[in-house]
């Protein structure tokens, strides 16, 4: 299981400032997904045949573009940063294609979601993951 985040459209779900400084939130977000990964999650949105677990520990990717691609990321366990060279929305689609195994897309945009849908992957919302944070 990879739950692949939408970096800008989760930052865009917050009014916390995050326009201010897109790579400094891009690393807020970044350090919030590596404790969530190391604590494991309580649960996943609702995903025809996987089965209920007191703790999932998917792996994440984390996909950055624009501004926020100036951010340090270290390595960090289970999370990975993927800089688009170009879109966003393209940089996710494509790891949802190359991926194997089940993967779930957190995003709003309502074009992408159809495109991962398209490329065989899950989608949800920004609130399911900051519900996580």
């Amino acid at each position: 299981m990879t739950v692949i985040v939408d970096a800008a459209n989760v930052m865009g779900a917050r009014a916390d400032g995050w326009w201010r400084d897109r790579a400094a939130a891009a690393l807020r977000l970044h350090g919030q997904l590596v404790s969530l990964s190391e604590r494991g999650m309580a649960g996943l949105p609702d995903m025809p045949g996987l089965p209920p677990l007191d703790r999932w520990f998917p792996d994440i990717v984390l996909v950055v573009e624009g501004a926020a691609r100036a951010a340090g990321f270290g390595p960090a366990g289970r999370v990975r940063v993927v800089l688009a060279r170009g879109s966003g929305d393209d940089a996710i689609v494509a790891e949802a294609r190359r991926l194997a195994g089940r993967r779930l897309v957190v995003t709003a945009d309502r074009e992408l979601r159809g495109r991962c849908r398209a490329a065989g992957a899950s989608v949800t919302g920004p609130g399911w993951l900051l519900s996580l944070l």
